[in-house]
């Protein structure tokens, strides 16, 4: 089976994945839960500041590189 893209639904929120069979795991997209959980109006932006946040902290990566 090939990846599959598919759109869930949270409180009535959309919410994109990817389904990778190599590793039977959904990847979500991450603006789109944080657009639903902070109510951001910008949510790209706001996550472009927490991952600039997170590296300033240490963190060694902040997302899963899948080319999709």
């Amino acid at each position: 089976m090939e990846k599959e893209k598919s759109i869930v639904l949270f409180n009535e929120n959309r919410i994109r994945r990817v389904w990778d069979d190599k590793n039977e795991l959904w990847y979500f997209a991450i603006v789109d839960i944080i657009s639903i959980l902070t109510e951001s109006k910008n949510p790209q932006v706001y996550w472009r500041f927490l991952k600039k946040r997170l590296k300033d902290e240490g963190a060694i990566e902040t997302v899963t590189k899948c080319n999709v």
